[in-house]
């Protein structure tokens, strides 16, 4: 890789693969002391195990160390040093930043935080969007309600870190955001891909404004995997003329990947300050190799107040065998997030991601961009009904729609569906993360 190339940044992420191997297993070593000495609730985990900091020498040591659910995370919390627990590795008074995760998946999670875990959370931002083309002399609209929920807190501080102008649009309605980013000319904005796309359809069919016209190049997207599914991100790239880049990240772990500007259909890790290890879902084994999908397993080498040591994120991914032409040395995950091991559930005995069936229905001209889907049993059989909007003017095509989407959905997910074909506007919209599959047996 020549130094001139666009994509050239010659430090961390360029280290030789055998060097950022070894600032790995060299960190790791030291958040694992830290947490066997400051934190209860590891050091009862490590001492249950029968490990301690002297045991870890090898990569293959660290595969020792028991894996922490969020599950046990919030039975911990609500205790002394109120409310964090036994995770709590600082005094209280130390704590200068309280976030919770979204509550997507169950009772929310507390993550405290001191101004060095806050600036590390920064500069793993500075990370990303460095990566995706941001500089000095962008001005970036932030859409985003500003609250407990981390979601773009970091990225704001980020791009303030990296020379950019930031406009927070926090407490602004979707229109007054679209009428902000014309007025001041924004270059860039921060959204999950569901709301990227909201914006977008406020602005052509309820304000009269083409965003395509407007003036944002580039889009970081986070929250859902939509900006990795390759009929999502086209929706969104033309619906903005815009470069639209991914990013994962979780309250609990920090902001861990993101794609870079070569676009190679994947996603970086963060390699310099996360360790990843991929888990068979049946076997627990460690996948190394390209090619086989598993669960994350993830640690933040540098976060103190509560430490994240081999968390079990659930988030399904797997290691891509290409190096990128960007030139960074961090390894790639093959199609970002497809989805979360426990959103992946059997249907008529086939396994599920919900993200195939969103990239069958993006991918198909003369339906909206929202859908549902809903699982149920009204017998002794799975039933999975597809709900679709169809955009004005497709009304006379149903019939050759629902012939792709049946074709599509049989060959991406293997299972026949009960669709069902809306109006445009119907189905629920989301600003933040999209509850879209409903698995409605778990219920009963």
């Amino acid at each position: 890789m020549m130094a001139d190339s666009p994509y050239w940044n010659p430090y961390l992420e360029t280290l030789p693969r055998e060097r950022l191997r070894a600032l790995q297993l060299a960190k790791f070593k030291r958040i694992f002391q830290w947490a066997w000495e400051h934190s209860r609730f590891h050091r009862s985990l490590y001492d249950a195990a029968g490990i301690a900091p002297a045991d870890i020498r090898t990569f293959e040591d660290i595969r020792r160390v028991p894996k922490v659910e969020k599950s046990m995370m919030r039975d911990i919390q609500g205790k002394d040093p109120f409310p964090y627990g036994d995770a709590l590795c600082v005094p209280l008074e130390e704590v200068s930043a309280f976030r919770q995760t979204s509550g997507t998946t169950g009772r929310p999670v507390y993550q405290p935080d001191t101004w060095q875990d806050w600036e590390w959370w920064a500069e793993c931002w500075a990370f990303i969007l460095w990566a995706q083309g941001y500089r000095p002399g962008d001005r970036v609209f932030i859409p985003f309600g500003y609250n407990i929920f981390v979601a773009f807190w970091a990225g704001h501080y980020a791009a303030e870190k990296l020379g950019c102008e930031v406009v927070p649009g926090g407490v602004l309605d979707t229109q007054a955001r679209i009428l902000k980013i014309q007025e001041l000319r924004a270059t860039a904005m921060m959204a999950t891909p569901t709301y990227v796309l909201g914006m977008a359809d406020t602005a052509k069919n309820k304000m009269g404004i083409d965003p395509a016209a407007l003036t944002i190049d580039k889009i970081t997207c986070a929250g859902e995997p939509g900006a990795s599914i390759p009929s999502t991100k086209r929706r969104m790239e033309q619906a903005w003329n815009a470069k639209v880049y991914d990013h994962a990240g979780a309250t609990e772990i920090g902001a861990w990947s993101f794609e870079c500007q070569a676009q190679p259909g994947g996603m970086h890790v963060n390699e310099a300050f996360f360790l990843v290890e991929i888990e068979d879902l049946q076997t627990g084994e460690i996948i190394e190799e390209p090619g086989r999908r598993g669960k994350m397993v993830i640690t933040a080498l540098d976060r103190h107040a509560q430490p994240c040591v081999r968390f079990d994120a659930k988030d399904v991914i797997e290691w891509d065998e290409r190096i990128c032409e960007c030139g960074r040395t961090f390894r790639l995950v093959k199609g970002g997030v497809v989805g979360r091991a426990d959103d992946i559930t059997k249907v008529k005995g086939v396994l599920l991601a919900p993200a195939a069936i969103e990239e069958v229905v993006r991918g198909i001209e003369g339906l909206g961009d929202e859908y549902e889907v809903v699982v149920d049993r009204p017998g002794d059989i799975d039933r999975i009904t597809l709900k679709v909007e169809l955009m004005p003017g497709a009304e006379n095509r149903v019939a050759e729609i629902e012939a792709q989407l049946k074709d599509q959905l049989r060959l991406k997910t293997n299972l026949g569906y009960k669709l069902e074909f809306h109006d445009y506007g119907r189905l629920p919209r989301y600003e933040v993360k999209a509850r879209r599959f409903k698995d409605l047996r778990k219920q009963h």
